[in-house]
Parts: structure tokens; C-alpha cells; sequence
């Protein structure tokens, strides 16, 4: 009997430590989640970093204490959708040509450098998880087909009140070739329950609530705060005009900038800063802006409440990130667009059992990185494609990369490299700027014409791509509409047709 009980015994020994060894294998099953969080338009005015104009973003700021967050992270193009196409697909703008407004679903069907690519999420379906997204992942939302499960994206950028606030859209640009900006700014609606993001986050947090027999990828893309800069009142009511720090801003600063680079921040339809200061609406918009953020961030807090609450918080990476910076009055006016700093630079971070908590670093860092930054985390293969490097090195101290960079582009041959102290900027026609940051951080001075840095630019230009695919201005997946032929403005013109880069509005 004896004899027997300990068979029996050792039976139920074996099958608990097969149940154990299967649960610690490298099967999917045992691969941290992700939560993959994309918010529109994000500058680096956020509490943790800087606390600029009183920003107040108490759970990024919460979320940036438990993981490591960079403060020098740079997009690959200053626009939405190339951002976004060159996150998802691993590739930069000048290696797939993707330099304008292309939608979803042609990143793949009309680009024959992307065909092939297999796009973030698929990544992880393809390796066993379980996908799901809700919100502006992609642009329009994603292509079909990619998440295993979508909660799509409510179009535009609405609610909408039935009048425009400040703001008609045109300002003074011909509407014909420029078209209609959304910018404008104000209290609307009522309630956050009629934002979309709002919905967003309660189509998340449903999820969050459910166990799962594989791991998950959960992308969540939130849309403020693009413009319009509307939501509820008492968004507002935390930013009050007493406390709004305005921009650092010169009235003279674009006198020494090349006329590409005047061409490309030439977008009459939106809100100049010169127009901000005489009608007292610089820190509004600022006040608006700022109330944007603290909803987002508000919703953010719901998002990872709900991750604890689920059980998942122990075995989730999150990373969340922004398309790019946004201009709030620096270089003369209210937009994206532009290879300046603070167009280009925007918050990257990221949580995960395996990361340091509560580290910022400040060296140079490209958005391209999320995607094999995330496969790192996760235990999976790296993808041979992927043109970005894997920051986990970094974010664990074990590689300070002096030489880091980050590149950024915006239309072919229109590039900015920014390394430690230094960014240069070179644009098609062969113009340059360059700024030091040590003694200029607000790029008033463009020192590419001193002999004195000749060698640092000879230096900076090596970093370059090498290649820049074309683009046909008839296709679908370039800049089309919004480079637009139109007669050159009056002031500084030699009165010639000329390229406008127009805005994603």
C-alpha cells in the first residue's frame, strides 16, 4: 500500500513540475503584454519633464516613476501620417518615400519598399498574441485586418460645436490651395463621456477587465490633443491665464533661416504668433492646449487603473509615445510642421518589469526605436527590416552612446540630425542651419554660415541618409494635395511659383 501511495505521490509530483516547467518555457504564453499607447500631437511640456507653463500630468508623471522615460526623443517627420507609417513599419521616410498624406491601407498596397513589411502589431500576432486596438494607431485608425480585434476610430477630430470659438480656419491663406485648418480653441462639450478618446479608453478598460489563454498586444491611440484644442470646461478651469507661461518666441528669429525652410513654416492658415500677441490670444491657446493634455492624461490614469485592476500590471510592458512635437508660438506660429526642436521632439517612455524605474535619459533618441525596443522587452526575435535600434541597452545603463542621434525628415532631402549639443539641419537645395543648444536651446541663431563650426557640420552631414527614395506627385502616397504650386507671398519673394508644404489638418 505503501509502495503504492508513493507511486501515486511521484506521478503528481512529475505532473506539477511538468505543469511548471511549461509555464516558464519560452512559448508565448509566458511573454509579458504590451500596452501600447499613442497620444496625437504630444509636446515634452508634461510635469515630469520640465513642468512648463504649470502643465499638469500627474499619471504620465506617475506612469514615468515606474519606468524610464526619454526627454530628447525625436519623430522621423514632423507630420501624422509619415510618423506614424514609419513607427509601423519599422522604415524610415527617406528609405519608403512615405514623406505625406497617405492613408492606412496604401502604406502597403501602393509602396513597393513597404509591400512586404510586416507591420508592429502583426508583428506580435504572428508571434502568439492576441491583438487589439482602438483609436489613431495608424492615421485613419489601422489597416484592415491588422488587429485581431478593432474598435475602429471615430473620423474628423470632433465633437464639433455648431460655430467655430476664435479660429475660421483660413486665416490668410488663399482657401483654394491651402484649404481649411481645424484649429481652434475652447470650452466643448459638456462632458468627457462625449469625447471620443473618452469611449476609447472605456473600450480598453472593458478589456483590461479579462483574462486571457495568450499573451496581448493592446494599442490604444488617443486623439487630443490635436486640434481642436476643445474639451469640457473644467479641463480648463485647472489652467488658469494667471499661470500660463507663454513660448520663448523673437519677433526677428526666422531672418536668418534658408527659403525652404520659410516655405515649409509658411502655413497661412494657421494662427500666427504675431497675430497670438496683438490679440491676446497666445496664452488661450496655450490655456487650451494645456487643458487637452490634463484630459489625456486623466484618461491615461483610467487606462492603467484598470491594467491593476485586471491583474495585468505585474506582466505588462507599456510604452507610450507621441507622433511628434508641437509648436505653441515658437518660430512664428501654432503647428507641427517644421525641422526645429520643438517640432520634432516629443516624450517616449517606457514600463517593464526588466527596466529601471523612474530614470530619464536625456541622450538622443528616434521614435523608429519603438518596434525592436518592444520585441527586446518581450523576449521575441528581432525583425531583420527594423532600421531603428533597440534602446533597452540604454535604458538598463549597460550602453551611454555617445555618438546617439536622431533623424528626422520632412519631404525628400529635407533632413535634421540631432545629436547631444548640436542640431543640423540641411534641406534639398543644399541650405543649412545649425544651432547649439548649449548656449541657444531655443534655436534663435543659426550658425551654419560660421567658419568656426565648419568641421561639426562636416561631421553632422555623414549622418545623412545616403538614400532618399522619390516620390511621384501624382501618387497617392506622397504629399498630395499639400504640396501645392502657388504664387511666392509678397514679403522677401522674388514673386516665382513655389512648394508649399500644407498641414495635416
Amino acid at each position: 500500500m505503501n509502495k503504492i501511495i508513493r507511486v501515486l505521490l511521484s506521478v503528481l509530483f512529475m505532473c506539477r513540475l511538468s505543469d511548471s516547467i511549461a509555464q516558464t518555457s519560452d512559448g508565448p504564453s509566458d511573454k509579458p503584454n504590451v500596452l501600447f499607447i499613442s497620444v496625437d500631437d504630444l509636446n515634452n511640456w508634461i510635469g515630469v519633464l520640465n513642468n512648463f507653463s504649470h502643465t499638469k500630468t500627474p499619471n504620465i508623471d506617475k506612469l514615468a516613476a515606474k519606468g524610464v522615460l526619454f526627454s530628447n526623443a525625436h519623430s522621423q517627420a514632423p507630420l501624422c501620417r509619415p510618423s506614424r507609417a514609419s513607427i509601423m513599419t519599422g522604415l524610415r521616410p527617406s528609405t519608403t518615400g512615405i514623406y505625406g498624406m497617405i492613408s492606412d491601407e496604401k502604406i502597403r498596397s501602393e509602396n513597393p519598399t513597404t509591400s512586404e513589411t510586416t507591420f508592429l502589431p502583426e508583428y506580435f500576432r504572428e508571434q502568439g498574441y492576441h491583438t487589439m486596438g482602438i483609436g489613431k494607431l495608424f492615421h485613419d485608425h489601422a489597416p484592415e485586418g491588422v488587429f485581431a480585434e478593432s474598435g475602429g476610430r471615430e473620423k474628423g477630430f470632433g465633437p464639433l460645436p455648431d460655430k467655430r470659438f476664435v479660429w475660421d480656419g483660413f486665416g490668410t491663406s488663399d482657401r483654394k490651395n491651402y484649404g481649411r485648418t481645424s484649429t481652434d480653441w475652447g470650452a466643448f462639450p459638456e462632458y468627457d463621456s462625449l469625447m471620443p478618446d473618452h469611449q476609447s479608453v472605456d473600450w480598453v478598460i472593458e478589456r483590461l477587465h479579462k483574462e486571457y489563454d495568450k499573451p496581448f498586444f493592446m494599442g490604444l491611440g488617443f486623439l487630443r490633443p490635436h486640434v481642436p484644442l476643445y474639451v469640457p470646461q473644467k479641463w480648463f478651469d485647472i489652467h488658469p491665464l494667471s499661470d500660463i507661461k507663454v513660448a520663448p518666441y523673437l519677433s526677428n528669429d526666422l531672418d536668418d533661416i534658408p527659403d525652404v525652410g520659410l516655405k515649409i513654416n509658411d502655413l497661412p492658415m494657421m494662427p500666427s504668433t504675431e497675430w497670438a500677441i496683438e490679440s491676446g490670444e497666445w496664452k488661450k491657446i496655450i490655456q487650451a492646449y494645456l487643458a487637452c493634455v490634463s484630459f489625456v492624461d486623466y484618461e491615461i490614469g483610467r487606462v492603467m487603473d484598470a491594467l491593476e485592476e485586471g491583474g495585468h500590471a505585474d506582466n505588462t510592458v507599456v510604452v507610450l509615445w507621441s507622433d511628434h512635437g508641437y509648436r505653441l508660438g515658437e518660430k512664428g506660429t501654432f503647428a507641427k510642421h517644421g525641422l526645429w526642436e520643438s517640432a520634432t521632439k516629443a516624450p517616449l517612455l517606457f514600463v517593464a518589469p526588466t527596466l529601471p524605474k523612474g530614470k530619464v535619459i536625456d541622450s538622443p533618441a528616434e521614435m523608429l526605436s519603438i518596434y525592436p525596443t518592444l520585441l527586446e522587452l518581450c523576449g521575441l526575435p528581432a525583425y531583420d527590416k527594423n532600421e531603428g535600434k533597440s534602446l533597452v541597452a540604454t535604458m538598463r545603463g549597460k550602453n551611454h552612446d555617445k555618438n546617439a542621434y536622431a533623424l528626422t525628415t520632412y519631404g525628400m532631402n529635407n533632413h535634421a540630425v540631432k545629436v547631444y549639443r548640436f542640431r543640423y539641419i540641411r534641406y534639398e537645395d543644399g541650405t543649412e542651419e545649425l544651432y547649439d543648444h548649449e548656449v541657444d536651446p531655443n534655436e534663435f541663431t543659426n550658425l551654419a554660415g560660421n567658419p568656426r563650426y565648419a568641421k561639426e557640420i562636416k561631421r553632422l552631414k555623414k549622418l545623412l541618409p545616403e538614400h532618399n527614395s522619390t516620390w511621384d506627385p501624382n501618387s497617392s502616397y506622397t504629399f498630395q494635395p499639400y504640396f501645392v504650386e502657388q504664387k511666392a507671398r509678397t514679403s522677401g519673394s522674388d514673386g516665382k511659383p513655389v512648394k508649399v508644404i500644407g498641414a495635416d489638418r
